[in-house]
């Protein structure tokens, strides 16, 4: 069974589809979408590998004429030099406006890939195939895409929305288990920042999804997807609630950033699970929020094998004043004020402007300090 979850946005609006064997119906899907479309494909060296083929085959089965672009695998590719490669060799595709880009791949192929076709001929149309967890429940919605700068992460970019989502639960099979477990820090990030419920059930039921249980790992990808797909819906530019999409992420991209972008080193979703209990912990150390709920939020995130200690994450040692110095290139700061997602207890996710930086910088020393 197909799920298809709506991305409510006018005549903008698209459709997230969620399922098994979707990577095969692609053609079909996709010629029911835009039946004449030239399509240009774009992976990365490690998906070719593993899932190339079948899309190949199936765009061939629907009649529909492809051009392949293959780069080199990780986050390196999300810079200006991976835009002009991208660009050019997309340019040499010859696509027009009726033509389709389509990102098969995690969330950098996703990225630059959107990024790359948002800005073509001022604006080329794509379709997204997200083969990571991380990338089916998070950043292959909602049309952010962006490279990376010197400065930080994603401070490039613009919302560019897809045409359509395909989510195949089965290409999830082939992830290793560490970016399984990093892509769970984004499913369990929906119970924290608005839903108790779905929380609970992250924390009872992160094994048997990490560990195999399609009907488990398709749920996750459902509510999670749900999720997401109500606030772009309701905040499609971040002025408001889509915000706190970002629980977490400030402490992660400082800590990503520290680590030279390196996913041989650190992975975006470790990150982020570290930084979510690190959020919650902040709030505790603020006052906001009650230590057992700080303590829970942990919890549960160690239950999908997620690092929550900044002094065992990948990459440690950690300088608390370098850390701070990162959060603030941070893009959700404003007017030189620091702006975090911290929380009031458990799916009680809130904006905090203009965050107070000395207790910020006295939380990370004592986060940090082995």
């Amino acid at each position: 069974m197909t799920i298809s979850i709506p991305v409510n946005l006018a005549n903008r609006t698209y459709s997230v589809e969620i399922g098994q064997g979707l990577l095969a119906q692609a053609g079909s899907r996709i010629k029911a979408l835009r039946p004449n479309a030239k399509i240009a494909i774009v992976c990365d060296e490690t998906v070719a590998g593993l899932h190339l083929g079948v899309l190949e085959a199936s765009l061939q089965l629907s009649g529909l004429p492809h051009a392949t672009i293959i780069i080199p695998a990780g986050e390196a590719q999300k810079s200006f030099a991976g835009l002009e490669v991208l660009s050019n060799a997309l340019l040499a595709c010859e696509l027009d406006r009726g033509d389709l880009v389509v990102a098969l791949g995690g969330g950098v192929i996703g990225d630059l890939a959107g990024f790359t076709a948002g800005i073509l001929k001022r604006g080329l149309d794509f379709v997204q195939i997200p083969t990571t967890l991380l990338a089916q429940v998070d950043s292959s919605v909602g049309g952010k895409t962006a490279i990376n700068a010197p400065a930080g992460k994603n401070l490039i970019g613009l919302f560019w929305q897809p045409k359509l989502v395909l989510a195949d639960i089965d290409v999830l099979a082939t992830l290793p288990d560490r970016e399984r477990r990093a892509g769970w820090a984004e499913v369990v990030k929906y119970g924290l920042i608005n839903d108790p419920g779905f929380f609970g059930w992250c924390h009872l039921n992160a094994a048997a999804a990490l560990g195999g249980d399609v009907t488990a790992m398709t749920k996750a990808v459902q509510i999670s997807v749900e999720s997401k797909a109500r606030i772009v819906a309701a905040d499609e530019r971040e002025a408001g609630e889509r915000a706190l999409l970002n629980l977490g992420h400030t402490f992660a991209h400082a800590f990503e950033s520290c680590a030279g972008w390196d996913e041989g080193v650190l992975l975006h979703g470790e990150a982020v699970g570290c930084g979510m209990a690190m959020a919650y912990r902040f709030s505790a150390h603020l006052g906001l929020c009650d230590p057992k709920d700080a303590n829970l939020a942990a919890k549960a995130l160690a239950k999908g094998g997620l690092e929550t200690d900044p002094k065992k994450l990948p990459g440690a040692p950690w300088n608390a004043e370098a850390l701070l110095q990162a959060m603030a290139h941070d893009k959700k700061n404003e007017g030189g004020k620091l702006t975090l997602i911290l929380a009031r207890g458990i799916g009680k996710a809130f904006v905090m402007k203009d965050a107070p930086t000395n207790a910020l910088l006295d939380f990370l020393q004592n986060e940090v300090t082995v």
